[in-house]
């Protein structure tokens, strides 16, 4: 059984914001949940209608992955997604490791397997703090909604890189666009809900010590 937290000192937690000229970026991010002193919550506005989906994406990463997420953009999408899209997800990697802090205790493995209809998708993660993301989802369409679909590879290693993260993703069939890139965010979300999880211990989880 996993250990659960217990205090809610305990909650892993990070706030940040991010300004830069294309995007304005404001991250809460709970690793951790508890039902008295630390409820789920999740809010994402990005003015990108498939990114913000209540099922989909973003708010399926925190909702499947166990974390409660604020995520609050203000970016250049009368250009294009570009920036939106890439700049919430490097955030929200720089939050991920800033809540995480030094790996002890934690499994560092996790691995997650995702079905939507007739699309499924695997995730392994390993939080080595070497980052390293493999991504293999093939779609047809040019965008799902007002996201590009190119960017949602983008979105992966964006996060990867910024958490520090080796991340590998692959859609092992299916044929919906929509249905490959929410069974992907869904896996993700499972296999860092694992790698993340408390041991109960404190020990460093590599042969290397550190």
């Amino acid at each position: 059984m996993a250990f659960e937290v217990a205090l809610e000192e305990d909650i892993r937690r990070a706030t940040l914001e991010r300004n830069t000229n294309e995007t304005k970026i404001k991250v809460k991010l709970a690793l951790d949940v508890h039902p008295e002193f630390a409820p789920q919550k999740i809010h994402v506005q990005t003015g990108i209608g498939f990114l913000d989906h209540l099922i989909e994406m973003l708010h399926a990463l925190a909702k499947h992955g166990g974390m409660s997420l604020e995520l609050e953009c203000d970016g250049d999408i009368h250009i294009d997604d570009h920036h939106t899209a890439e700049d919430c997800a490097i955030a929200l990697g720089m939050a991920y490791k800033q809540a995480l802090g030094t790996i002890k205790g934690v499994k560092r493995y996790g691995t997650g397997h995702a079905p939507l209809d007739e699309s499924l998708s695997r995730a392994v993660v390993d939080l080595s703090s070497r980052p390293y993301c493999h991504c293999s989802i093939p779609f047809t369409r040019e965008k799902i909604g007002e996201l590009s679909c190119e960017m949602i590879e983008h979105i992966f290693y964006s996060f990867a890189m910024e958490s520090r993260i080796t991340m590998h993703i692959d859609l092992l069939h299916g044929t919906n666009d929509h249905h490959k890139a929410e069974s992907a965010f869904k896996a993700l979300a499972l296999a860092l809900k694992e790698a993340a999880s408390r041991t109960g211990g404190n020990d460093v989880p590599s042969t290397k010590g550190m």
